[in-house]
């Protein structure tokens, strides 16, 4: 056949032309479903069209099918359909076209047609990731480049939020106590001291990581230094002569002008002698010490003035109404969470306790924890709007709060900025209101309810009221701003064509956002299994299961029934939990049914193409156990492209199951199930015995 169009002929030496050659790759949030849909679909279009194609798969259990050197150096291009960052540098030169995973399951033919005039992607002198990529193809609804970046810096900013807070609050509590003229005060020397400290350093550490992995997420390594320097200036405030450093919001400002910084410098063409030291020494030193200068000069400046002017106008305000002063007080303090409105408000507090004026102090002290127990609160109340990652965080985060660390609400604020800090303020604005209502005096500069618990705070119960009033808020605040957020950015995908599929959430903690985990995987989604055969749309991948197993023996006679009887969800997964108690490995049956329900309400598992895997993570079943029915009606699962399930398979395994086989073969049947013959199969199967060897099929 003759090259088609706007791509080179493969290489090959033969006079003969060779089909195209594509390569892809898929990869979602969670790594299960959605990422190995999308794989089989652009093999299925690639057969179809008489194109070669190799896919790697970026899921749970690792990258399988590897694209090699030689792989990509024999291709003609390359298809990216991804939800999350996907490393871009090694397909330079080569055709790409980036899209959403959603794109590669519906409309895979059109994607191999973009191929044909894509772009040619840059490599290392153009962004390394598909949030920098410039190759996209259009046509797939792809998180922008912001959001990616943002992303990022919050989830490796996370661990640190998390440890840094909980070592700071258990050296407090049990180390700690309430010292007039210092707060609360650990004994020097101590070894609750030396706790203290490390958990400091936590914190000191936070800020430069969001900043320095935001810049990464955009400009890739060289953007790394000058990211995580300009955080660590942006955090203190001395070097620009400000009492309170910029804190995350400062962040965040030297993350994207660091990125974005060295993309532009990676433009300027130099001589080649100088290009392999570009990377490693002329851009990071040169972005670094560009955006070191220009924050001390020209950003700091204005942060000095803004915190200076702020405490002045609060000076003017103490013969005010208490009410007003209260919620104002309680608005800074929730603004930033450590910046340098939140530290005028809270230096203003303190600074009055040496004149006898207790209560700016007892307004502050009962908006400080606020935020991250609010931010806690919401995690529990609307579970399905948080990732698995977002709610650990948020368990967290409520810990921290109990002792007055703000901080603890930072990855939510930074995560989602347009709806957590508006709730944060106005969670903090009635909450200071009440203390002021009341009278609360604090006596110490430090907030919470740890402060009340040490005896420093006078009207305790009207301190916990304002307390537990503006948590309450802020959680309710949240969720509503939250759940409006996504229910317009999913109203936004269906107009597209692009309606967001329901993932088979089994997989662990991912990077990113979008999808929430319920994290029915075990071992996390960072193992990576040996890569199997190369595989093209031609080639089936093989388990190595024996002829007499079916889905690993995960799947037996006793939980297979050929017609369901239920015309509902719920009673469908009850009908399908006693399958599975059929086989023996079911304890408790109720219980089985109730983490299912308790999964659902995270999202439907109806995947659409009239499949649903409802699914549970439960010590109500003793092994990994897998069961099938079949409805001839179909049950109205809540599948996104409307149709009702009729192949139902469901999933438990048990809170301790260790390894990720299971893992390996849900993807399995999650990629066979694209086959419209597989289906079909199993539909007119007559019997129980031929079902099972209809599924005998995956291997």
């Amino acid at each position: 056949m003759t090259s088609p169009a706007g791509l080179p002929p493969t290489g090959g030496g033969s006079g003969e032309q060779q089909r195209l050659k594509l390569l892809a790759v898929t990869a979602c949030p969670t790594g299960i479903a959605h990422t190995y849909m999308a794989a089989e679909k652009l093999a299925q279009a690639a057969e179809q069209l008489g194109v070669d194609i190799k896919v790697e798969t970026q899921g749970s259990i690792g990258a399988e099918n590897v694209l090699t050197d030689n792989d990509v150096r024999t291709a003609d291009g390359v298809i990216i359909a991804a939800d999350k960052d996907v490393d871009l540098s090694r397909f330079a030169g080569k055709r790409v076209v980036t899209v959403g995973v959603a794109e590669g399951i519906h409309h895979p033919e059109r994607l191999i047609e973009q191929v044909r005039t894509a772009p040619v992607h840059g490599g290392g002198e153009g962004g390394t990731s598909t949030s920098s990529s410039a190759g996209s193809g259009g046509g797939g609804k792809e998180r922008s480049v912001g959001y990616k970046a943002l992303m990022n810096g919050v989830s490796y900013m996370i661990p640190f939020v998390v440890v840094g807070g909980l070592l700071i609050a258990i050296s407090l509590s049990l180390g700690g106590h309430t010292d007039p003229s210092g707060g609360l005060v650990i004994p020097k020397g101590s070894f609750w001291m030396d706790v203290n400290n490390i958990g400091v350093i936590g914190f000191q550490l936070m800020v430069p990581i969001l900043s320095g992995y935001i810049a990464y997420a955009i400009g890739d390594r060289p953007a790394l230094v000058p990211g995580m320097v300009g955080g660590w200036i942006a955090n203190t405030g001395s070097l620009y002569d400000s009492e309170a450093g910029a804190g995350f919001i400062g962040a965040i400002v030297t993350g994207f002008l660091a990125g974005y910084l060295v993309l532009w410098i990676k433009k300027v063409e130099v001589p080649k002698f100088v290009r392999p030291i570009m990377p490693i020494i002329v851009i990071p030193i040169v972005a670094t010490t560009a955006l070191g200068l220009f924050f001390i000069y020209v950003i700091g400046k204005p942060i000095s003035w803004v915190f200076e002017h702020l405490t002045d106008w609060l000076g003017g305000m103490t013969g005010t109404s208490a009410v007003l002063l209260g919620a104002i007080l309680g608005l800074m303090i929730a603004f930033d969470m450590g910046g340098p409105v939140n530290k005028t408000a809270f230096l203003f507090g303190a600074g009055l306790i040496a004149t006898g004026n207790q209560e700016i102090m007892g307004m502050c002290a009962a908006a400080i924890p606020v935020m991250p127990l609010g931010q806690g609160l919401a995690t529990l109340i609307r579970k399905r709007l948080y990732t698995e990652q977002e709610r650990e965080t948020g368990l967290a985060s409520l810990f921290m709060g109990l002792f007055g660390i703000s901080e603890g609400a930072i990855p939510f604020a930074a995560a989602r900025p347009a709806q957590v800090i508006p709730a944060n303020m106005l969670g903090g604005a009635v909450a200071g209101a009440l203390a002021g209502l009341a009278g609360v005096e604090d006596a110490v500069p430090h907030g919470g309810p740890i402060v009340a618990v040490l005896g420093a705070v006078s009207g305790v119960p009207m301190f916990f009221v304002a307390v537990v009033i503006g948590t309450v808020v802020t959680a309710l605040t949240t969720v509503a701003l939250v759940d409006v957020s996504e229910r317009k950015r999913r109203g936004q995908s269906m107009v597209g064509g692009l309606a967001p599929q329901p993932e088979l959430a089994l997989a662990g903690v991912g990077v990113g956002v979008g999808v929430g985990s319920d994290g029915l995987g075990v071992g996390g989604g960072t193992a990576t299994a040996p890569a199997p055969a190369q595989r093209t749309s031609s080639a089936p991948a093989s388990t190595g299961a024996s002829e007499d197993e079916v889905l690993s023996g995960y799947l037996t006679a006793q939980a297979v029934k050929v017609r369901l009887d239920s015309r509902d969800k719920e009673a469908a997964i009850r009908e399908m939990a006693g399958l599975l108690a059929a086989t023996g490995k079911v304890t408790d049956v109720e219980e089985l049914v109730a983490a299912a329900l308790r999964r659902e309400e995270q999202g439907t598992t109806g995947l659409g193409e009239e499949i649903a895997i409802p699914h549970a993570k439960t010590d109500a079943v003793t092994a990994p156990v897998v069961g099938f029915a079949r409805s001839a009606e179909g049950v109205e699962w809540g599948s996104l492209d409307g149709t009702k399930a009729k192949l139902v398979f469901m999933i438990s395994v048990p809170e301790a199951a260790a390894g990720d086989e299971h893992l390996r073969i849900l993807a399995l049947l999650s990629r066979k199930l694209m086959d419209t013959g597989f289906r079909e199969r199993l539909m007119t199967a007559p019997d129980e015995a031929a079902v099972l060897d209809v599924l005998r099929e995956i291997r």
